[in-house]
Order: C-alpha cells, then sequence, then structure tokens
C-alpha cells in the first residue's frame, strides 16, 4: 500500500503503550510505514508544534518487538543533535532488531533555540548532518572506525535512508545519499514541482518521493483528494498524521478504507 502514518508523539500525557497499540492496527490494515517524530528539548510546550515527546528510536525498538511487517522510520530525527558514534550504534541495533525494517529519517533541524539549549552549533548543522550520514556508511560498509576501532551490529545492508525537508539543500542530500525523500507541508503542485527536481538530481538512483499531509477527521472527501493529488503528481507513498492521539486510531482506520484501491 502507498498509504502510511505519522504516529502521535506530541502529547506529554500520551500512554506510553499507545504508539504501539497504533502500530499494530497500522500493521492490520496495511499501512506500508509506521513513523515517529523527534525533539530533544524545544523551547516551546510539546504540542501543535513540537512533537517527539516518547524518544523515536528507544520507541520504535519497543514497537518492533511488537510487530512483524510494517515498516518503522522517523519522521524526522534531527541528526546534528546527536552524537554520531552512538547514533550508529543505535541505528544498526534497531535495524537487526526490527528484522532490517528501519527507515533512518533524517533532518538538519530548523529551531535555532534548541540547538542553544544543547550547546549544538546551527550555523554548521548541514555539514555535521552529512559528515555523520557518511560516518555511518563507513562504519556499517567496512565496520571499522576512523582511528581502526571495531564496530558492530554491522546491517546486512545499507540502513535505508529517507532525507527529509523541501529546500534544494535537502533534494540533493536525497539525490547523493537517500533511499527516499519525505517532503512535509507542500501542495501537491509543489510536492510535483520538487519531485521533478528530484529525479534529475538523482541522475539515475531510485529514490522514492514521499509526502506528508495532516488529517484532523474533517471533510473526509477533501482529504481523500488530496492524497489522490499528491499520487498524481508523483508521490509514491503518503504519510498521513491523525490529529490528537484520541480517537486516532479510528480516523487512522477510515483514512485506510477510503483510500483503499487507490
Amino acid at each position: 500500500m502507498n498509504l502510511e502514518v505519522v504516529l502521535p508523539n506530541e502529547q506529554p500525557d500520551l500512554p506510553p503503550g499507545r504508539p504501539a497499540e497504533l502500530a499494530r492496527l497500522a500493521e492490520d490494515l496495511g499501512y506500508r510505514t509506521a513513523w515517529l517524530p523527534d525533539h530533544l528539548i524545544p523551547p516551546g510546550a510539546f504540542g501543535d508544534v513540537f512533537g517527539g515527546v516518547y524518544e523515536p528510536l528507544v520507541t520504535l525498538a519497543h514497537i518492533a518487538a511488537l510487530t512483524s511487517r510494517i515498516r518503522l522510520g522517523t519522521s524526522v530525527l534531527i541528526v546534528p543533535l546527536r552524537e554520531p558514534f552512538a547514533l550508529a550504534k543505535q541505528v544498526a541495533t534497531l535495524d537487526a532488531l526490527s528484522g532490517h525494517r528501519f527507515d533512518l529519517g533524517v533532518g538538519t533541524g530548523w529551531n535555532e533555540p534548541e540547538f542553544a539549549e544543547v550547546g549544538a552549533d546551527f550555523a554548521g548543522r548541514g555539514k555535521r548532518t552529512d559528515t555523520t550520514l557518511d560516518l555511518l556508511a563507513e562504519l556499517f560498509r567496512a565496520g571499522r572506525g576512523p582511528g581502526g576501532g571495531h564496530f558492530e551490529p554491522r546491517p546486512a545492508g545499507s540502513v535505508p535512508i529517507t532525507v527529509g525537508g523541501n529546500s534544494a539543500i535537502a533534494l540533493r542530500r536525497a539525490a547523493r545519499v537517500g533511499s527516499a525523500w519525505q517532503s512535509a507541508g507542500l501542495s501537491p503542485a509543489e510536492f510535483g514541482e520538487r519531485a521533478g527536481k528530484l529525479g534529475e538530481l538523482a541522475a539515475g538512483r531510485d529514490v522514492r518521493a514521499t509526502a506528508r499531509m495532516e488529517w484532523d477527521g474533517t471533510d473526509l472527501d477533501a482529504a481523500v483528494a488530496r492524497f489522490r493529488a499528491y499520487i498524481l503528481a508523483g508521490a509514491d507513498a503518503v504519510a498521513v498524521h491523525f490529529g490528537p492521539a484520541e480517537a486516532f486510531d479510528r480516523r487512522m482506520t477510515a483514512f485506510a478504507e477510503a483510500v483503499a484501491g487507490l
């Protein structure tokens, strides 16, 4: 199915088992991937703007133990806020624990106060992201660090990288190292324009294009039409966030039934 779900992770009172419950339902409904957002310590309260109450890599390891088919990913992990070697270890471990169902969704971050809070360099976040991704690829390939240290567990192949973001830099990064690109907040027409640019930049590499959209339960027909418009604009998949955790399962089910066969 070309339908994916962005699980709720924005409410501090969210029961810790709720993301896994919803991921299991998504798996039963045929969703291709379940994604979790990331923020370490944002300057504002978790809620409408900031998601990531539960750390996504730890939470996805929990979800992996309770599912068997659905792919699992971060949408998106703020890479320059993470220590690169520890991140490599976490990613490789999660790849193994999930049975190679993990997609590392990456972004450079956009909120400067969050970087200041942890003492990270905001201006150099793009370079740090690229350096980290290159390090992960080398550790996974060779099993050796820059100084000759041994790295395990080594993934059987490369862990798929999904690059998030709408900028030209994000598209270039996806074309260089990504298995997929994921947009955020674009109209179908804007998505189609960037998906076409991605195809040009990828120069023959197969890079999936995924659109993200929101649906809070109002006007299902309009939401289905938007989903269809993304597919017609070139989306290989559409990842949907279904609003607040309350009744998330009902909205997720209704939407899956409405777009079945499209």
